[in-house]
């Protein structure tokens, strides 16, 4: 809804050929039963459709795939042909390749394993679209949109995380803060640190939390848990501090420091 900005940014991204915009106030707020409804209104002239693996999108993907009555595939990291794909499971430690015999495919992307296309240079054809009925299922009542001081979590160029070796909530701010504050960054968390109360929720880094891959990924006193990993390991430099030289952590590390965290971390603020 009111999206034509967008809809024109988006004709404008290198190798677009056409794009669909639908503008009507049942859209306004994103409910995924008229996502859904839209997808459904325009899915027979494509062979593929396909979304980002966002929490939006696991509400409004599978809906899409059982009104079209095809099997979705999930979080897909590859792509080997037209019907063939690679998608990871058990937590990111095995690579599952999947094909599909429906005649549309949908299909939910892992978008930090793809590069990204070129932001201007396309010339793609801008059509707009009548908006599907709006279901009435459902309703909107209110958003709470948080306020940052910092890049989003997804977004972020660069992460220092902490786990659950901080201790309590207020040393992972006290050591993590000014650090994040020096590189610019987004603060992420364990799920062990989240659990622990020492991050919020939307901190959370894993295959349980937010999947990323930024260009510089520092963890502190994070072990490095399978579902860590899943959510981090495709970042481009790895950076992890932790005293315990055993940590898995190291084994997906750019460098390593086996250190005391709550010496290294403010040693490398004064330092920078």
């Amino acid at each position: 809804h009111q999206a034509a900005s967008v809809a024109q940014a988006a004709s404008q991204v290198t190798g677009v050929a056409q794009v669909l915009h639908a503008d009507d106030a049942g859209l306004a707020h994103g409910l995924a039963e008229n996502v859904a409804a839209q997808v459904l209104a325009v899915a027979k002239s494509f062979r593929h459709i396909l979304f980002p693996a966002t929490d939006n999108s696991k509400n409004e993907t599978p809906r899409a795939a059982a009104l079209l009555d095809v099997a979705q595939i999930s979080d897909a990291t590859k792509v080997i042909d037209a019907d063939t794909f690679e998608r990871p499971i058990y937590a990111g430690n095995a690579i599952a390749t999947v094909k599909s015999a429906d005649a549309i495919k949908v299909i939910t992307v892992r978008t930090t394993a793809f590069d990204a296309a070129a932001a201007e240079g396309g010339s793609a054809a801008l059509e707009s679209l009548a908006a599907a009925d709006a279901s009435g299922s459902s309703s909107f009542v209110a958003s709470e949109i948080a306020k940052l001081d910092r890049p989003e979590l997804t977004a972020a160029k660069i992460i220092v995380s902490g786990g659950r070796a901080m201790g309590s909530s207020e040393k992972f701010n006290e050591v993590l803060t000014p650090l994040a504050d020096k590189l610019g960054a987004a603060l992420g968390a364990s799920r062990a640190a989240v659990d622990a109360g020492y991050a919020p929720n939307d901190w959370q880094v894993g295959q349980t939390g937010k999947i990323v891959a930024p260009q510089l990924y520092i963890a502190c006193g994070i072990s490095g848990a399978i579902q860590h990993l899943a959510g981090m390991k495709d970042s481009k430099v790895i950076v992890a501090i932790n005293k315990d030289p055993e940590a898995p952590i190291f084994s997906v590390a750019d460098y390593g420091l086996e250190a005391d965290l709550f010496a290294a971390v403010p040693e490398l603020v004064a330092a920078i």
